[in-house]
């Protein structure tokens, strides 16, 4: 055995080990900062929106790593915001991180660093960040992109020039052995300004529009030399909150918004804690159009896993279809709360995903994770990085708990695609970003 299949069989033997124990190995995404520097129209941190920002102190984050540590949490993110304005904070706490042996280890940015590849400096200062990050155990590194046309994306992001940049930064990275994921949020512009429907007329004809979407977005990114990617599923704001925001939908092509602040006042209304969210009909889906989208990913997936690491589970895919489509017992509940967690970089508090932000849990290092008890089955929203391995990793806790109850309760459908998912996650290292494949 090799030192890297020794030290990987290691990880992955302490992640199964809560399984036993009834518990999903933890999970903890830091929102390091609110503080942003683009324009993206699906985001209500966007620059242009008018609140106090904020950003988390070095102690108080150093403080959160200790406890998750001590709690054996086996992922940890830092997000924004865009905390690679931050850059050297930034790296010293997933060094730290790196210290106290937390095995994965993220984080993402929305690229503004590659917009000004035309400097002279370009090159040496990729190297430089490259060269920093690798010196950590980063586990994995995403960069946003919004659309397969980088005139679109560009727009939506207020970042010119950054396609470019990004394609000459990636083989620099690869180089160090970094491998990012582009992060696709989706939205009506992913194959290019105007492409999609703003509202679903014919079923058909909607699915069609996204299908093709999507495969024009992964080939795409292939392109530009990605070997991974990553979908954020749509954050649809609930009526009862989108309503505020209503006038907001009248923006441009891009979807942007004047600065009345009413998507800020949507999604940092009643319940939403991470201001990730717009009430821009841009990424606002109803619940049929969603089934489409779902569908429409699903059926595009299996066309490109061959050539390039796609994280994103058919099985997740299949239960966000059944559940848009009446049958949500079929669908595991979120274990946002129980044993995944998000700290907001305005006071540092604890709740149980960005989404339930009236459950606030407090500070992180005063909580004791295992004395939590399971409370209502949660299917609120579809943040994948909390949905996906809820539904992934929560099939086994069901197995150890009822194996009969959970044959006869899922679909063979069901677990045909979570064993392909398996067998595929395996055979790409479980998207290790410090590996070519």
């Amino acid at each position: 055995m090799t030192r890297e299949k020794g030290r990987s069989s290691i990880l992955y033997s302490d992640a199964l080990f809560p399984i036993l124990q009834g518990r999903i190995p933890g999970q903890l995404i830091i929102q390091y900062t609110d503080v942003c520097n683009a324009l993206c129209p699906q985001c209500s941190m966007r620059k242009t929106e008018k609140y106090e920002r904020s950003k988390l102190s070095r102690e108080e984050v150093c403080r959160i790593i200790d406890a998750a540590a001590e709690q054996r949490v086996q992922a940890l993110s830092f997000t924004g915001g865009e905390p690679f304005l931050f850059l050297d904070e930034l790296i010293e706490l997933i060094q730290y991180a790196s210290f106290k042996k937390i095995p994965f280890i993220r984080t993402g940015t929305n690229g503004y660093l590659f917009s000004n590849w035309r400097r002279q400096e370009y090159v040496y200062e990729i190297h430089s960040l490259a060269e920093k990050l690798a010196r950590t155990n980063l586990r994995n590194l995403w960069i946003s992109i919004d659309s397969a046309d980088p005139r679109t994306h560009e727009q939506m992001r207020g970042l010119p020039g950054v396609i470019r940049g990004i394609e000459i930064a990636l083989p620099i990275f690869h180089e160090y052995r970094i491998y990012p994921a582009a992060n696709l949020g989706i939205n009506r512009n992913i194959g290019g300004t105007g492409r999609i429907s703003e509202k679903m007329v014919q079923r058909d004809d909607f699915y069609r529009e996204f299908k093709e979407a999507f495969e024009r977005f992964y080939g795409f990114i292939i392109d530009m030399g990605f070997t991974m990617a990553n979908v954020c599923y749509p954050m649809s704001i609930p009526e009862e909150n989108a309503e505020q925001g209503e006038s907001e939908k009248e923006g441009t092509a891009y979807g942007a918004a004047s600065d009345n602040n009413l998507v800020s006042d949507a999604a940092h209304g009643s319940n939403l804690v991470y201001g990730a969210a717009s009430a821009s009909n841009l990424v606002s889906f109803s619940d049929a159009e969603k089934v489409q989208v779902f569908k429409a990913l699903m059926d595009t997936i299996p066309k490109f896993r061959e050539e390039i690491r796609i994280f994103t589970p058919l099985v997740s895919l299949y239960s966000l279809i059944r559940q848009y489509s009446g049958s949500s017992d079929d669908s595991l509940p979120c274990r946002g709360g129980i044993d995944f967690f998000y700290v907001d970089a305005k006071e540092g508090n604890t709740y149980p995903c960005g989404y339930r932000g009236k459950e606030n849990l407090g500070k992180f290092y005063e909580l004791n994770i295992k004395n939590l008890k399971e409370k209502r089955a949660c299917r609120d929203c579809d943040w994948e990085c909390f949905r996906d391995p809820s539904e992934q990793v929560g099939y086994l806790l069901e197995a150890v708990r009822n194996p009969v109850k959970l044959i006869r309760n899922k679909t063979s459908e069901y677990r045909r695609l979570w064993n392909q998912d398996l067998l595929y996650f395996h055979r790409c290292s479980y998207f290790d970003g410090r590996k070519a494949r």
